[in-house]
């Protein structure tokens, strides 16, 4: 794994406005935000991709995330936000480190998404979801 701008805070070598640290996972105020309020969850395990990532660090930033929405709704006023993860480039990653993006949606602010389904049918659908749970 590349040394990201990320493993350089989590070693303390760039300073980062922290809102929270254990001995798995740190959260940061976002230098680039979206809206006012918008975190950072990253994990302190290296893993550029979600799918590279330990169960043991996800079990981590699972645990940290509620608690980061909680904080960010009650110090922005904004219950509605995102949490975003963009795995790899082609999906939006800048960062080649698994990062959750907390963002606060206030009227007419925020992430803005554009949702176009495609079609698929019920037998494909079936048939995806049958091969993925063989996989779990």
């Amino acid at each position: 794994m590349s040394d990201t701008i990320f493993s350089k805070i989590i070693r303390g070598e760039i300073p980062a406005q922290k809102i929270y640290e254990d001995k798995a996972v740190i959260a940061i105020m976002d230098i680039a935000p979206l809206s006012e309020g918008h975190v950072l969850v990253i994990p302190k395990e290296p893993a550029e991709a979600l799918d590279q990532l330990s169960d043991d660090a996800a079990a981590a930033v699972g645990r940290v995330l509620p608690r980061v929405v909680r904080a960010v709704q009650k110090v922005t006023g904004i219950a509605d936000c995102n949490v975003l993860q963009n795995n790899g480039e082609a999906a939006g990653q800048a960062v080649p480190h698994v990062h959750f993006h907390v963002i606060p949606k206030p009227a007419g602010g925020g992430l803005r998404k554009e949702w176009k389904p495609v079609e698929v049918s019920k037998d494909r659908l079936a048939e995806l979801g049958r091969a993925m749970a063989r996989l779990l």
